[in-house]
């Protein structure tokens, strides 16, 4: 049985309240508040209940989390502080709906809402524990300011948020004081040892340079398991040539076999998803399958099944986007030329499959290449749990533009994109390149810079 906590423990600890965005973002957050205690209010169980129904990922979050809470629950009673399973963890419980308070938020903001049951639940465990200092933890921003304007301690979710996101690595780096005789024996040799820049200190594995003195310059790429620069060229794939540096380094990117995830950043019209679906086509040999997939934010938190016509003609809004880059990429080529011909029998035989993320849950990715595109619309649990599915000879591309950012609940610092790009730059088998020019047209780039 489940012991009960104790009264004499509870002195030092804050409560946090969790709303339901803090359980959809993050179903094991109970877990992530060292030893204070936690507090769910009925209300979020409700919400949850609502949820737990279909395939997309906050359905499975809110399984897991209900299933989470009748195993630590046993037989108790839910209502009183229960052990938090761990080491230095708190307690927790839920709060039913107390109408005794000194504030009613239903009548200040003049609505019976879900969120206003919430910050009423937060002020009553305020007012019955006046001891300890209670926050409310929410993704929504909106509910965090109604708390704050109704003197409740309100925080967003901190787990998983990357600092500060202009200071992540690029994975680009410009070198401008080099020389011309150390760029001119790069091109030589194609291949040099680190102690020949040794202007670049502790050079990041799987980084690139733009090597630059005044007479030349050069593209680099270090190589972390021969401890050496490599220069890089501009090397067409699939009928797509990079047109600037940073192009040319994602092409690089996706065409080693030793760098097993790549991630792609960049504003609209940089090419990212068209780049990472050249340089999947080119290595179709070297895989069973490639597989573009993309999350779908559902309209008003309601799933795709409110929309007519069958599962093709629900996800085919979604989707388009990526097959007009399948079509870019197919124009490159005329009607009786091979490769225009392999893209149809690719997708006939699927070979090529483009689909919503969540039609892969349960699969494992051996021989593989996958893409995933608007990569910043996913929490960094679903980043996870997508990579820990790579079987053997398995490669993820990850693209999207963190500052455009569809979810009502991440922002650039809590959205997958930069979580992977934070956690994992300078690893060895992942490789980040920030694509900063667009591409597509000169008016794409004028409303970028501009508007």
């Amino acid at each position: 049985m489940t012991p009960l906590r104790s009264k004499s423990a509870l002195e030092p600890q804050k409560i946090f309240v969790l709303d339901t965005s803090v359980i959809i973002f993050d179903h094991n957050s109970i877990l992530n508040f060292a030893e204070h205690d936690v507090a769910i209010p009925i209300t979020v169980l409700e919400e949850l209940d609502q949820f737990k129904k279909g395939r997309d990922t906050l359905n499975y979050a809110a399984r897991e989390f209900i299933r989470f809470l009748d195993e630590i629950a046993e037989s108790n009673s839910l209502t009183e502080w229960i052990d938090i399973p761990g080491e230095n963890k708190g307690a927790f419980k839920i709060i039913m709906n107390d109408h005794s308070t000194t504030l009613d938020a239903n009548m200040v903001f003049a609505e019976e809402k879900m969120d206003h049951r919430i910050i009423n639940a937060a002020v009553a465990l305020q007012e019955q524990e006046p001891s300890r200092k209670v926050i409310l933890v929410s993704k929504d921003i909106n509910l965090r300011l109604k708390a704050k304007a109704l003197n409740i301690y309100a925080e967003d979710y901190e787990t998983g948020k990357v600092k500060e996101v202009d200071k992540l690595m690029t994975g680009v780096q410009k070198v401008i004081d080099v020389t011309h005789e150390q760029i001119s024996e790069l091109y030589a040799k194609k291949r040099v040892e680190a102690s020949l820049f040794p202007e670049i200190n502790n050079p990041l594995a799987n980084g690139y340079y733009i090597l630059q003195s005044p007479e030349s310059s050069a593209l680099a790429f270090y190589n972390p398991f021969s401890k050496e620069f490599e220069k890089v060229n501009k090397k067409m794939s699939y009928g797509i040539k990079p047109r600037n540096a940073e192009q040319a380094f994602a092409i690089h990117a996706i065409l080693n076999t030793d760098i097993k995830l790549v991630a792609l950043q960049g504003v609209a019209g940089t090419g990212k998803t068209l780049l990472a679906l050249a340089g999947a086509l080119e290595q179709r040999r070297e895989f069973k399958q490639v597989y573009l997939a993309r999350p779908i934010v559902p309209l008003s938190n309601r799933d795709i099944g409110f929309l007519p016509g069958d599962i093709k003609s629900k996800i085919n809004p979604y989707m388009e986007p990526l097959w007009d880059n399948l079509k870019f990429i197919k124009n490159q080529y005329k009607e009786n030329e091979s490769e225009f011909k392999q893209l149809d029998s690719m997708v006939e035989k699927e070979k090529l499959v483009i689909a919503p993320l969540a039609y892969i849950r349960g699969r494992s990715l051996s021989d593989i290449i996958f893409i995933v595109d608007e990569a910043q619309n996913l929490t960094p649990h679903e980043i996870k749990t997508i990579i820990t599915r790579a079987g053997e000879n398995a490669k993820f591309i990850f693209t999207g533009d963190v500052r455009q950012i569809d979810t009502p609940y991440l922002d650039d610092k809590s959205n997958g994109l930069s979580y992977i790009v934070d956690k994992l730059s300078g690893n060895e088998l992942f490789a980040h390149v920030e694509l900063v020019k667009g591409e597509r047209s000169q008016l794409a780039n004028l409303a970028n810079e501009l508007l």
